[in-house]
């Protein structure tokens, strides 16, 4: 065991990220299907967000052995077990991580200082570069802070997952830009470019392959923070951009773009939209999902409207996106209030694609606290607005969508099926224990991270620190379990286990199996807010403060998880 870190970390806990992309396609492959047992280059290891993996020999416990809490150090000794490396990150890390190759790439804070023109008390987003091996530091890329708070937070670090095809990656910065970095950063001895202007070229830098910013070419205007993490199909490359409100909750420019997609090698705009326009409710921090649906390449947005958006992933002869369909992701009955008040959400985590369907889960920035959630079942083949229900007014004509709620009954407008809809089923809270009443562990509260789905079986943990297990054909609970702390993170699927993390720095181990049976809880000494990654028979978890490998001498396992 070695551990990888130079210097001690800092004492210093920023305040708790407003917003979270848990929030979180096999590297140039275009398939509805998880990433090979080795790499993991993106959010939920592909492009259809479902985290699940191949990997086997995996292990269901392991200890970190003894860290030093004042200061973060990991010390390991005799106690640590099954603990392959640990490198200190900074002080706030939110970011999942990805492996592709020799190398594992992490977003954090400047906590650590590994660069040297910028001490630990320069508040930067940064992405690192780490050796798969060891561990051992080998670039950063660094974006300063903004100097608006309102629209990048301070100390919250770089919070994108990035995407890695080859020998090019992609990330979304917490300055609002879209940058393409060469993985092998200066250790060829090479700039590549066109983008050849780095202040740097210091082996310990990135280099920087073109840079698209957001906020000065497209008046996007982030809340809080910049954070979605990006995909690609073929030659496409899709961000939802952050645009938001302030924090008067007035949307500047409701023409700015929501979802992009650019040439992911000259970082041209393709196509932009911006759907959710004057209806944004705060910001939108969710990250783009992409798979054949009803054999059509399909990208799906979460928006700050709380609908999903479904557009042709390819190139358009006019130029402009060819919306498919569209689902509002709310019950037309629910209102938004500002302080976390009411029950209308919108999308944080990025929508999920298995088994030819599309699961949603809403939530809100957590900094708003608990409140009521939706968990839904879609059939992406359909066209137009496949929503539950539609509102209509007292003539039956169709009503538009308002921002803060849908329906106005005391104008005689009410609330009809729609004859179009594209739900399979719908998850609220379902009385388990039947004795008629939804109990806590029972219902389904605002939700950061993404549902996953393998053998049937969909699980996901939302922001109360309930995990919930339905039968992902027909939406019926078969367990839940009460975590006692908020989960951020997507739960992993390998190796017939259920791997996630929660606040209080635990990460728990549960069966793949329609009953409950939880096989172990491992503490990691400080908040997971991330979702655990796997490959070639190794976890990898990001902390608040490390980023661990973890792998079992022994290589038990209970079985594989297609």
């Amino acid at each position: 065991m070695t551990d990888a870190r130079p210097r001690p970390v800092g004492d210093a806990e920023g305040p708790v990220l407003l917003v979270s992309v848990v929030v979180f396609a096999l590297c140039g492959l275009n398939a509805d299907r998880s990433t090979s047992a080795g790499d993991w280059p993106q959010l939920g290891g592909s492009s259809t967000r479902n985290n699940v993996s191949p990997a086997t020999g995996l292990p269901m416990t392991w200890s970190l052995g003894e860290v030093d809490r004042a200061t973060g150090q990991w010390i390991g000794g005799p106690t640590a077990r099954n603990i392959r490396w640990v490198t200190s990150l900074g002080s706030e890390s939110y970011g999942s991580p990805v492996v592709a190759g020799k190398k594992i790439f992490c977003g954090t804070n400047n906590g650590q200082g590994y660069v040297p023109r910028y001490p630990p008390k320069v508040d930067l987003g940064c992405l690192l570069c780490l050796s798969r091996e060891t561990g051992a530091f080998l670039w950063q890329y660094s974006a300063p802070v903004l100097p608006d708070s309102a629209m990048n937070w301070p100390e919250q670090g770089l919070c994108s997952t990035p995407l890695v095809e080859g020998d090019r990656l992609w990330v979304v910065t917490n300055r609002g830009c879209v940058v393409c970095l060469d993985t092998e950063g200066f250790y060829d001895g090479e700039n590549d470019g066109p983008f050849t202007q780095e202040e740097s070229t210091d082996l310990r830098e990135a280099d920087v392959v073109w840079e698209l910013n957001m906020i000065e070419r497209l008046g996007v205007h982030p809340r809080y923070m910049t954070s979605s993490s990006p995909t690609a199909w073929g030659d496409l490359l899709f961000v939802v951009t952050s645009h938001g409100a302030n924090e008067k909750g007035k949307i500047i420019r409701p023409d700015a773009p929501s979802f992009l997609a650019l040439d992911k090698k000259t970082g041209q705009i393709v196509w932009a939209d911006s759907s959710p326009g004057d209806r944004i409710l705060e910001g939108q921090w969710s990250s783009p999902a992409c798979g054949i649906l009803g054999g059509v390449p399909q990208v799906i947005f979460g928006g700050g409207d709380g609908w999903v958006y479904s557009f042709l992933a390819e190139r358009t002869t006019d130029g402009k996106p060819k919306l498919l369909w569209k689902f509002d992701a709310n019950p037309k009955k629910t209102r938004f209030e500002e302080g976390g008040q009411g029950d209308r959400n919108y999308l944080v985590a990025a929508p999920v694609i298995a088994d030819g369907k599309v699961y949603i889960v809403t939530g809100r920035d957590p900094q708003w606290g608990e409140g009521p959630g939706d968990l839904w079942c879609i059939d992406p083949t359909k066209h137009g607005d496949i929503s539950a229900e539609l509102v209509v007014d007292s003539a039956g004509n169709p009503v538009p969508p308002r921002r803060t709620f849908a329906v106005n009954e005391s104008h005689g407008e009410r609330v009809v099926p729609n004859p179009n809809s594209g739900v399979i089923w719908h998850y609220h809270g379902q009385d388990l224990n039947g004795n008629g009443k939804l109990e806590f562990e029972e219902t389904l509260h605002r939700t950061l991270g993404m549902p996953a789905v393998a053998r049937g079986i969909l699980v996901v943990g939302d922001g109360s620190g309930i995990v919930h297990c339905l039968d992902a054909k027909t939406g019926q609970l078969l367990w839940t379990y009460d975590m006692m702390a908020s989960v951020w993170g997507s739960p992993l699927i390998a190796d017939g286990k259920i791997y996630l993390g929660d606040e209080e720095g635990d990460v728990a181990v549960f069966e793949l199996a329609r009953q409950m049976k939880l096989l172990a809880e491992n503490p990691m000494a400080s908040s997971v807010y991330t979702t655990p990654i796997a490959g070639d028979g190794a976890l990898y978890i990001v902390t608040r403060r490390h980023c661990v490998a973890i792998r079992s001498d022994s290589m038990e396992s209970t079985g594989s998880t297609p």
